[in-house]
């Protein structure tokens, strides 16, 4: 560490280390959180980023090394020992009540009370309200979590964790599911608390978002921390060479082979909204096999309302499908995974995963019916199941029986991808599929996605991410506000096309994704 920063820092890590048995997940760190400053952190997927952010939230102890706040060492025994002290943490998974409101979710375990024990629901929800003005979120505090987006549920954990008023603000992935719109306004947020002399440690896998909102960068590999630097003095290509030994962004660009026939075949799909109009508003669209169609739009756009529809997840949708050109009349999700429908949810952790379960149950839980002899399972198959996709995904587990919650997050990705291909779809259905994941587990992503291709599979993924659009797509749907408001071939499609026609949804904006459909 750099002796300037010495004067102002508020925490210190000294020699910590994290062992879960048997595998040493933080290695001797040594790092430094400095008040009033953005100190990013960043490494690939199970680097040990939210080992050591755990420990210093009191998640997790150390196994062995000292924390050290405002110079004297200290030893949290929970996340309300950290709290007490002033640090607070945003989870890069959501850890909400989706059974609570809004109000009740921000101020869970330190409820406001009248009295001595009645919770005081007026002002709580008069204060979470405060909170969500501040971030702009656009929220009533007396909403259900269970009703909100994810993007919306992730301004709420961004809310409750501002609420606590800490002195140290731990940010894990906090944009991982924000609009453009909704990042601007909480880089506001952040620049107020950094002017409060609030001491923020972030956690992203968008480099240029850390090169623009950090102070300080420090890197983490294989748990051990590489490299430490003030950001005006670095680049994005220092940080990936830091983080993976070079500095290419590989999206597995196409590779020239030429999609089949028609594989799927969506016509005027449709979804109301429960407060009115459609949430999807008569989008037709088709897939060859071989070919990746991404679908790119803003938050809202209903990106991930239509997979949803086309999965059969909402019984209220109309609109027909076909699959090798034959109509689809089953209207429920296990039935059309039969049919050859697969999805991978953007929200993993809640639709994805099954955290108790083990990577192995996990992985074939959606093809029980393949791998079962009449009412019994074949432990024989179920093996050969797991080891295939263990290895096809590159799967770092050191054994698929332990829990899949201890994965990272960017080999999580991988096992909800192994459970989709292991029901041997014939289009799968992709939301997000880089969200929340780092560089290197995103090419791992992107290089199995041009595989599945190759080998013939259809592929539709929803991102709000341009480059990845541009990059992986063989042609490009672009919706806003429910329309399917652009059609594009790679060789057409600009960057100012697609954006152009993601502000579009009403009036010409439909008739062109028309006309441009029937090609």
């Amino acid at each position: 560490m750099t002796a300037e920063t010495t004067d102002d820092v508020i925490l210190r890590l000294q020699d910590v280390t994290k062992v879960y048995a048997g595998t040493v997940a933080v290695k001797r760190a040594n790092f430094e959180v400095r008040r009033g400053a953005v100190n990013v952190l960043v490494g690939e997927n199970g680097a040990g980023k939210s080992t050591l952010m755990k420990i210093i939230a009191g998640v997790e102890r150390p196994t062995q090394g000292k924390i050290l706040l405002d110079g004297k060492e200290v030893s949290f025994d929970s996340s309300g020992d950290a709290v007490a002290r002033g640090i607070g943490m945003v989870f890069q998974e959501l850890n909400l009540f989706s059974n609570l409101s809004v109000a009740e979710n921000i101020f869970a375990t330190r409820e406001i009370t009248s009295g001595l024990w009645k919770i005081d629901h007026k002002e709580q929800v008069r204060r979470a309200g405060e909170f969500l003005d501040r971030l702009e979120a656009g929220i009533r505090p007396d909403m259900m979590v269970e009703d909100l987006r994810i993007g919306q549920q992730q301004l709420v954990e961004i809310a409750k964790a501002v609420s606590l008023d800490a002195r140290i603000l731990i940010m894990d992935e906090p944009t991982s599911a924000l609009s453009a719109t909704e990042v601007e306004i909480l880089f506001r947020v952040i620049e107020d608390l950094k002017a409060r002399g609030v001491a923020i440690v972030y956690i992203s896998h968008r480099l240029e978002e850390l090169i623009r909102i950090g102070d300080t960068i420090t890197v983490l590999r294989d748990g051990q921390i590489t490299g430490h630097e003030g950001v005006k003095n670095i680049d994005t290509q220092w940080i990936v060479r830091q983080m993976i030994g070079s500095d290419a962004k590989d999206f597995a660009k196409p590779d020239g082979h030429q999609p089949g026939a028609e594989v799927f075949r969506a016509e005027e799909i449709s979804l109301p909204r429960e407060t009115g109009g459609l949430s999807v508003d008569h989008v037709s669209l088709s897939l060859k096999a071989g070919e990746i169609l991404g679908v790119y739009g803003l938050m809202g756009a209903g990106r991930s309302e239509l997979f949803d529809c086309i999965m059969g997840r909402h019984s209220q949708s109309t609109g027909r499908i076909f699959i090798s050109g034959e109509e689809v009349h089953e209207r429920d999700t296990t039935r059309r995974i039969r049919r050859g429908l697969a999805l991978i949810p953007e929200d993993r952790q809640r639709e994805g995963l099954v955290s108790i379960l083990s990577v192995a149950s996990n992985l074939t839980m959606a093809s029980l019916s393949r791998i079962a002899n009449f009412f019994h399972i074949s432990s024989k198959a179920e093996k050969q199941a797991v080891e295939q996709m263990v290895a096809e995904l590159a799967i770092k587990v050191a054994d698929p029986a332990q829990e899949v919650s201890s994965l990272s997050g960017g080999n999580q990705q991988k096992v909800v991808i192994g459970k989709a291909l292991l029901t041997q779809p014939k289009v799968l259905l992709m939301d997000e599929p880089s969200r929340g994941i780092d560089v290197g587990a995103k090419a791992d992503v992107f290089r199995t996605m041009r595989k599945l291709a190759r080998d013939g599979l259809g592929i539709l993924f929803a991102t709000s991410d341009l480059d990845e659009v541009m990059a992986l797509s063989d042609r490009i749907a672009v919706m806003s506000n429910g329309k399917l408001t652009g059609m594009f071939d790679r060789a057409e499609a600009t960057e100012a096309a697609i954006v152009a026609a993601s502000a579009l949804g009403h009036g010409k904006a439909s008739r062109m994704a028309g006309a441009t459909t029937n090609d």
